[in-house]
C-alpha cells in the first residue's frame, strides 16, 4: 500500500476499524525534506516485522507534532478521542490507573504515529504482567568526548562478559548516538530483580575497563571520553526506543539490529535511515527475531 504524496489526509480501514491519517505533507525533517507521509509510509511498510515486537505492550507516546525541530512532549494516557477499536493496557501508578495505548496491528501502529510519535517506546513487559519483563538490556551512551566507535568497542566487551555467563546478547543501534545490547530472558523475575542483575553486570564490567566505560549517572562524575553503561533503563516504567524506531535526528536515522560482525567491522549511525532500512530488511531479514522466540531465553536465576 502506498500513501498519496499530493494529499493531506487519507482514511484507511480494516474491517470495522478505521484510522484517519492527517497533515501528510507536513515537513518533519527539513534538512532531508522528509514529510509526515514518509514517516507513516515507513511504518506501514515495516508493520509485518515491527508489530510483533510491540504487541501486548503499553506504549509511551513521545509526540513531535511539528517535526524534529519542534517541541516534543510525553503522553502516557490514551486520549479521550481514541477510536473505540484501540486496545489499551491499564497500569496502576501512584497517581492512579493509566490506560496506555497498545500497538496490536497495522492500524493501531499508524494511529500512534499519526499523533506525531516519531520513535516508539514500548514497555519491557507485556500487559498481562507489567512487572515481569521479557528482556534485560544496556544502553551504551557515549559521553562528551566519546565516539560511536568507542561505543562499539564497549559493546564487544559487554558481549564477551554476557556470553561468559551463558547469555546470548543481541545488539542494535540506538539510532541517536549509541548502542543497545539486549538479552532475551525467561519471564519470571520482577523488574527490580532484572534491574539488579543488569546493575551488577554493568558495574563489574565498567570497573574492569575504567578508561572506556562508566556507570556514573551524575554527569559531573563521568570521566570525559567514556561510554555510559546505562543499566538504569531497566527500572519499572522506563522505556527505550524500540527496534526499527525512526529517531528525531537530522539524518532520520533508525534503531536497527546489527550482526556482531558488523560491530566488529564498524558502522555509522547514519548508515541506517528512514529511506534505506527497508532495503536492508529485504536483504538480511529481522535480526531481532530471537527476541520473540520462546526457546533460548536466559534463566536469570543462574546469575541472580
Amino acid at each position: 500500500m502506498t500513501l498519496p504524496r499530493d494529499e493531506d489526509e487519507v482514511v484507511l480501514t480494516r474491517g470495522k476499524a478505521r484510522v484517519q491519517l492527517t497533515n501528510l505533507r507536513k515537513v518533519y525533517w527539513p534538512e532531508r525534506k522528509h514529510t509526515k507521509r514518509d514517516l507513516l509510509q515507513y511504518y506501514l511498510d515495516l508493520a509485518p516485522i515491527l508489530v510483533p515486537h510491540l504487541r501486548d505492550r503499553a506504549m509511551v507516546m513521545k509526540r513531535y507534532p511539528n517535526g524534529i525541530h519542534g517541541q516534543f512532549f510525553f503522553m502516557k494516557r490514551t486520549p479521550d478521542l481514541a477510536p473505540p477499536w484501540l486496545q489499551t493496557c491499564s497500569i496502576r501508578h501512584t497517581t492512579g490507573v493509566i490506560d496506555f495505548p497498545m500497538v496490536q496491528d497495522l492500524l493501531s501502529l499508524l494511529w500512534v504515529v499519526n499523533l506525531g510519535c516519531i520513535d516508539l517506546n514500548p514497555w519491557y513487559s507485556r500487559c498481562d504482567d507489567t512487572d515481569r519483563p521479557d528482556y534485560l538490556h544496556f544502553d551504551l551512551d557515549p559521553t562528551a568526548g566519546a565516539s560511536f566507535a568507542k561505543a562499539m568497542q564497549c559493546a564487544l566487551i559487554l558481549r564477551e562478559g554476557l556470553e561468559a555467563v551463558g547469555m546470548k546478547p543481541l545488539v542494535k543501534t540506538s539510532g541517536a548516538s549509541g548502542l543497545h545490547v539486549y538479552v532475551a530472558i525467561k519471564r519470571g523475575p520482577v523488574q527490580k530483580q532484572v534491574w539488579t542483575v543488569a546493575k551488577t553486570i554493568a558495574v563489574e564490567i565498567a570497573a574492569a575497563h575504567p578508561r572506556l566505560m562508566t556507570t556514573k549517572f551524575k554527569i559531573a562524575e563521568r570521566p570525559r571520553g567514556t561510554v555510559l553503561v546505562d543499566y538504569n533503563q531497566n527500572a519499572w516504567g522506563r522505556t527505550l526506543a524500540s527496534v526499527y524506531s525512526v529517531r528525531p535526528t537530522v539524518a532520520a536515522s533508525v534503531s536497527v539490529p546489527l550482526t556482531w560482525k558488523e560491530v566488529e567491522k564498524g558502522v555509522a549511525i547514519e548508515d541506517f535511515r528512514l529511506d534505506n532500512v527497508g532495503k536492508r530488511l529485504a536483504r538480511v531479514g529481522d535480526l531481532w527475531k530471537p527476541m520473540l522466540a520462546a526457546k533460548g531465553r536466559f534463566d536469570l536465576s543462574k546469575v541472580a
